[in-house]
C-alpha cells in the first residue's frame, strides 16, 4: 500500500508538471514555424523540443498504463512530432545540408536489374559514395512501367535520402496513369527534378529474322502481308508503349502490346525471337545491334546517332510525331530542402561528368550531362506535354 500510494503521488505530481511542458513544447513548435533561416530563438526552441523529448518520453514509459487511450494517443503524437523535427532536422534546413549526408543514401530504380536506368544509377551510386564519404546505394523496385518505384520516392521522408533514377519513360507513364484516375501520387506536386544524369537515344529495334531495314519498310511488310507481329515495351504506358501505339495509327498497321517488367527481360525476349520488335534506350542494346543479333530499324533522336550513323532518323522516314528525346535523371520528393537538392545535383553532375565515368557512359552509347534541377524539370514536363494527346486520344493505360 506505501509503494502504491507513492506511486499515485509522484504520477499526479508528474502529470501536473507534464501539462505545463506540453503547452511550452507547443509554444515551441508554433515558434519553429514562423522561423525559416538559423536565430537564435531558432536554437532555443531546439534546446527545448530536445528537453521536452527527453521528459515526454520518460513519462510515457512511466505512465503508460495510468493513462487513458485517448490522452496515451495525445502525447504519443507530440512525441512523434518532435522527434521527426529533431530527426529529420526539417526544422533547421541550413543547419541541415551542412551535415549532409549523415546517413547512407539510396537510389530507387523503378525497373530491374541490366537496363540502361539500372546502369546510370551504378556508376552514379558509385562515384556519390566516394565524393560525399557515404554510402550511396541502388534498390530496384520494378512494375507498373516504373510507377511503383516512383511511388516508392513520392511518399519517402523529403530529406535527401531517398532518391529516384528514371527515364524518358517516366511523364508518358505519369499522364496515363493520371489520365486514368490510377496515379499513387500527384506528378505534378509531389517530386522534383535533382539533374539530368545522361542523354542516351531512343531506338527501335527487332530480330534479325525481320526482314525490313528499317521502320518504313516495317509499315510497308505490315501493310502488305498479314503477318502476326508482337512488339515488346518496358511496361504498360511506357515509351515504347505509346511510340508502338502511335506507330500503330500513323502507319495503319496492326501488332500485338506484350509488356515487360523492364528493358532486360524485353531484350532477352526479343533476342529469343519470341517478340518481333521492341524498343529502348540504345544502351540497353548497344552490343546486341553492333555484334547484328539484334536490328536497329530507327532511332527517335532528332539527329542520328554518330555511333550508328547508318540508323536512320524516326523523322527521316516519315514519322515526326515519334521523335523523342531519351534521357536517365534523378529526382527527390518535392519539400526536400532547396539546399540538400543543390548539393546532390552537385554531386550528381559531378559524377557523370568524372573521366572514368564518362568514358564508361559513352562506351554504352550515353551522353554525360549533369543539368541543372531546373533543365529536369523542363524535360519532364514537356514530353508529358508532348505525350498527353496521344496517350489520351490512344486511350493507353499504364
Amino acid at each position: 500500500m506505501i509503494q502504491n500510494t507513492d506511486v499515485s503521488q509522484r504520477a499526479a505530481t508528474h502529470k501536473t508538471s507534464r501539462s505545463l511542458d506540453i503547452a511550452s513544447v507547443q509554444a515551441s513548435l508554433d515558434t519553429l514555424k514562423g522561423l525559416s533561416s538559423p536565430s537564435q530563438k531558432r536554437q532555443d526552441a531546439l534546446v527545448k523540443l530536445t528537453k521536452a523529448r527527453d521528459e515526454l518520453r520518460s513519462y510515457l514509459r512511466f505512465m503508460m498504463f495510468l493513462l487513458s487511450p485517448e490522452k496515451r494517443s495525445q502525447l504519443a503524437a507530440i512525441l512523434n512530432r518532435i522527434e521527426a523535427l529533431i530527426a529529420s532536422g526539417a526544422s533547421d534546413p541550413c543547419s541541415t545540408s551542412q551535415t549532409f549526408p549523415a546517413k547512407p543514401i539510396k537510389i530507387i530504380v523503378p525497373f530491374p536489374v541490366g537496363g540502361t536506368t539500372d546502369l546510370v544509377a551504378r556508376m552514379v551510386a558509385q562515384r556519390m559514395s566516394q565524393s560525399m564519404g557515404q554510402a550511396v546505394t541502388v534498390e530496384n523496385k520494378a512494375g507498373a512501367g516504373g510507377a511503383i518505384g516512383a511511388d516508392t520516392v513520392a511518399k519517402a521522408a523529403p530529406d535527401g535520402y531517398t532518391m529516384l533514377m528514371h527515364n524518358l519513360t517516366f511523364p508518358m507513364t505519369s499522364v496515363a496513369q493520371t489520365l486514368a484516375g490510377r496515379s499513387p501520387f500527384n506528378v505534378d506536386t509531389d517530386l522534383i527534378g535533382v539533374s539530368i544524369s545522361v542523354f542516351v537515344p531512343f531506338m527501335w529495334t527487332a530480330h534479325p529474322s525481320v526482314p525490313a531495314r528499317d521502320l518504313r519498310e516495317l509499315a510497308q511488310l505490315l501493310r502488305s502481308q498479314k503477318l502476326e507481329y508482337n512488339y515488346g515495351s518496358t511496361g504498360p504506358g511506357s515509351a515504347m508503349h505509346v511510340q508502338g501505339e502511335a506507330f500503330k495509327k500513323e502507319a495503319q498497321v496492326a501488332m500485338q502490346h506484350v509488356p515487360f517488367r523492364g528493358a532486360a527481360p524485353l531484350k532477352l525476349e526479343l533476342l529469343a525471337g519470341r517478340i518481333q520488335v521492341g524498343g529502348d534506350q540504345l544502351s540497353t542494346s548497344m552490343a546486341e545491334i553492333k555484334a547484328g543479333t539484334l536490328k536497329a530499324l530507327a532511332t527517335t533522336a532528332s539527329t542520328r546517332v554518330a555511333s550508328l550513323a547508318s540508323v536512320p532518323t524516326v523523322r527521316e522516314l516519315g514519322f515526326p510525331n515519334l521523335e523523342l528525346e531519351g534521357w536517365n535523371g534523378l529526382f527527390v520528393p518535392a519539400k526536400t530542402p532547396r539546399e540538400i537538392v543543390e548539393r546532390l545535383q552537385r554531386e550528381a553532375a559531378a559524377a557523370v561528368k568524372h573521366p572514368e565515368v564518362s568514358r564508361k557512359l559513352q562506351e554504352m552509347g550515353a551522353e554525360p550531362v549533369g543539368s541543372s534541377a531546373a533543365a529536369q524539370d523542363e524535360i519532364f514536363k514537356r514530353q508529358m506535354n508532348q505525350f498527353r494527346p496521344i496517350i489520351r486520344e490512344m486511350n493507353i493505360e499504364s
